[in-house]
């Protein structure tokens, strides 16, 4: 019989769905580390929420562990690539908490234009201060969301039944799916300079870090109101408070930070500020629906082998997992070199498969390959949930097969349609699963997927490659390996270079003012291990 741990205070239904499909489980919220390093080998699932720390030398006291089911969304305190490595299972409930999450910055907006904890503590001290707490009506006001995903979907349709008028921000975003939410679709520099309230609900990326920053702050309308139920990190705290000391913005309600637990931060002494302790998720309903849903998703894998929104794994049966595992990395790959090329606007994701790719089990590959394309920029996007986020979010995704000759004995291709044209990239796998790209924008360039990788669009012209190097030598930064590729002399090309070291925002932005290039971007991948060693 298999057996789980539940190491974090989780609803006692979740206790009776294990027993009750056959599960021996044990309660222990609280355990010390100590006694988790200690136990931990007699369990092959582990329940939890926030408070355990699923930490590198857990998972290797842990020889029997398959599962680790995260009753939430957030999962940073899990070491995902640990557990991987160790063929550990890591599941969330991502769905579970956006109604209360979306509730709570509905309540923090109005609890921050009608000053209601500051008027509490005032009318409790005695002082029936009612001329001082002047408050805004939100009715006619007009909304921004940045980040359109589930929670942001539910925050629009409570927002619009209050009668606001509602615009939102979010790449993926497309023309039908504003229409149904009842959204004004605006560019980012739109929102800021129209809305009366910003929210944010949107995960926290390299992209989104900041996203609210001191320049953004700049360019809101005098007296907008900002409201933050996501990540912290998205904005710089100190542009923040410099904005509401001026009175440009005019109050910040946050249940985030970037430092938390909060203790002391720069906004707390400021007297136009509502702050809470990350409650986004913290109702009765929520605790209960993530408690039983991870419950169920566990329970269903240890007996029935069923795998429902892993994050580092995709349905993948024991016979097919040793032939598809290279394709699904493969895919991945491909999806993520274009997720991290900006496409507003995304339509339509068409993936080809070539050679011995077309005749395998393409579920799997599919789904890699829209988690690594959704991933860098919607939140708690994994190989289960990524079709149906699509999905959602108005993608349509087709596959092709030809069992055909090609030039390679496999081959994968991957192309999108978005607002402003479309981008395609292909791949095959070197020595049967080493995987390697082979095109980018029907121009052949080969290369692996290096950590750090500058991709350039550009003229093909006499002087560029020598121009490139002598900036990248002005700059201190050092090339690892250089590929090139054009369809035609004096056409477009294709540069793929590897670099060492970080490749800040104003050294990209030199390569993109370089004047035979088209756009430049920094492309990021999983470091090598085959490299490293």
């Amino acid at each position: 019989m298999p057996k789980v741990l539940i190491s974090d205070k989780l609803s006692e239904a979740a206790i009776s769905i294990f027993e009750e499909a056959g599960v021996d489980v044990d309660f222990k919220p609280g355990l010390p580390k100590e006694e988790l390093l200690e136990i931990i080998k007699n369990y092959d699932g582990l329940a939890i929420r926030s408070a355990t720390k699923v930490t590198a030398d857990v998972l290797e006291a842990a020889p029997n562990l398959k599962v680790v089911g995260r009753a939430g969304i957030g999962v940073d305190n899990v070491d995902i690539p640990a557990a991987t490595q160790a063929g550990v299972i890591v599941m969330n409930t991502p769905f579970g908490n956006a109604v209360t999450t979306a509730e709570h910055a509905i309540s923090m907006m109005l609890s921050l234009t009608r000053q209601i904890p500051h008027a509490h503590m005032s009318t409790v001290a005695g002082k029936w201060e009612k001329s001082k707490f002047m408050g805004t009506e939100i009715t006619g006001k007009k909304l921004g969301i940045i980040g359109c995903g589930n929670i942001g979907a539910i925050v629009a349709d409570r927002a619009r039944g209050l009668k606001m008028k509602v615009m939102g921000y979010d790449p993926f975003l497309t023309p039908e799916r504003a229409k149904d939410l009842g959204i004004e679709k605006l560019e980012l520099d739109e929102l800021l300079a129209q809305a009366d309230f910003i929210t944010l609900h949107t995960p926290l990326t390299d992209a989104t870090r900041n996203i609210i920053s001191a320049d953004a702050l700049n360019k809101t309308k005098k007296g907008v109101r900002i409201v933050n139920c996501a990540r912290g990190g998205l904005i710089d705290e100190l542009a923040l408070a410099a904005s509401l000391t001026t009175g440009h913005v005019a109050g910040a309600a946050l249940d985030v930070f970037e430092v938390e637990p909060a203790k002391e931060n720069v906004l707390f002494d400021l007297p136009n500020v509502v702050a809470t302790p990350h409650l986004g998720a913290s109702t009765t309903e929520a605790q209960e629906k993530v408690a039983l849903q991870v419950a169920e998703q566990m329970a269903d894998y240890l007996m029935n082998g069923a795998v429902t929104n892993a994050l580092n794994m995709a349905s993948v049966s024991a016979e097919d997992a040793p032939v598809l595992k290279p394709y699904m990395e493969l895919g991945g790959l491909l999806g993520r070199f274009l997720g991290q090329v900006n496409m507003d606007d995304l339509i339509s994701v068409e993936i080809e498969f070539d050679g011995k790719a077309a005749g395998l089990n393409q579920a799997p590959i599919v789904a890699s390959t829209l988690a690594g394309l959704l991933g860098p920029i919607m939140d708690s996007v994994n190989m289960v949930n990524a079709s149906a986020v699509a999905s959602a979010n108005g993608i349509a995704v087709a596959t092709t097969s030809h069992d055909r000759r090609c030039d390679y004995e496999t081959k994968l291709r991957v192309g999108v349609t978005f607002k402003d044209g479309a981008r395609s990239i292909a791949g095959t796998l070197v020595g049967g699963n080493k995987p390697r790209m082979i095109e980018v924008q029907d121009i052949s360039v080969e290369s692996d997927f290096p950590e750090n990788l500058l991709y350039v669009r550009n003229y093909d012209k006499p002087g560029f490659i020598g121009a490139l190097g002598s900036l990248f030598g002005k700059l201190g930064l050092n090339i690892a390996t250089f590929h090139l590729g054009r369809k035609q002399a004096g056409g477009e090309a294709v540069a793929l270079v590897e670099v060492d070291g970080e490749v800040t925002s104003e050294i990209l932005q030199e390569v993109q003012n370089m004047e035979q290039v088209v756009r430049a971007d920094l492309l990021r991948f999983a470091p090598n291990p085959d490299r490293a060693a």
